[in-house]
């Protein structure tokens, strides 16, 4: 168990050496704490089971690795011939410095970059749409959580969320943007959410279902 004043809400993370982490927000308790991962056995022990059964994580990405993009599974593959040094990706071009080295750094760094171009433009859209004002937006390598919002109406969004599918990026996106009315998780803030993304939990359970994104 953890405990972060930043946090809103708690959380429960399966890491990779199989130890759950729970994290207590401001204000919380430890038997809440145990109380919520009692309301989770079902999911934690399912993931127990994925992660001792389930294919590792590559050390290395290389040409035919499987990512994810859009919440797509796409293969790394050799560029076209009249580009030389690149890979495709989903229908995006990234270029490779050296072959014959691991291919992660430089296409993370390429999807950084398209969220960086796409993610603003689409919360600033949803923010119009419900007549929102956002200060700022950044795009960042968050490594706990995919998106937060401060009281001075900054929003931040993890550079990950150009992985999931659409529909989980526009929950995260409203999910911010719904603390601008309400800057907290009280059942205020999820009828809010609810009025404007009526599927939500959907989304949620997608997340849950892929806890490996955030790392």
């Amino acid at each position: 168990m953890v405990r972060n004043s930043r946090a809103r809400r708690y959380l429960l993370r399966l890491q990779a050496d199989g130890i759950a982490r729970v994290t207590i927000p401001r204000g919380g308790s430890t038997t809440f704490a145990r109380q919520f991962v009692e309301r989770h056995l079902t999911w934690l022990e399912r993931e127990l089971q994925r992660l001792r059964t389930g294919p590792r994580r590559p050390v290395a990405w290389t040409i035919g690795t499987e990512v994810l993009l859009r919440g797509n599974l796409a293969h790394i593959e050799p560029g076209s011939d009249g580009e030389p040094k690149t890979v495709q990706l989903g229908g995006e071009t990234v270029r490779i410095p050296d072959m014959t080295a691991d291919l992660r750094p430089a296409i993370e760094s390429a999807l950084r970059r398209l969220a960086a171009r796409e993610l603003p433009n689409r919360l600033l859209e949803l923010a119009g749409r419900h007549g929102l004002t956002v200060r700022r937006v950044t795009v960042r390598n968050q490594k706990s959580r995919w998106g937060s919002c401060s009281q001075r109406g900054t929003i931040s969004l993890n550079w990950r969320l150009i992985q999931n599918p659409e529909f989980v990026r526009d929950y995260i996106c409203l999910h911010e943007l719904m603390h601008l009315r309400q800057m907290n998780h009280s059942p205020a803030f999820w009828c809010e959410v609810e009025r404007v993304c009526p599927d939500y939990q959907t989304a949620e359970r997608w997340l849950k279902e892929h806890p490996g994104l955030l790392r």
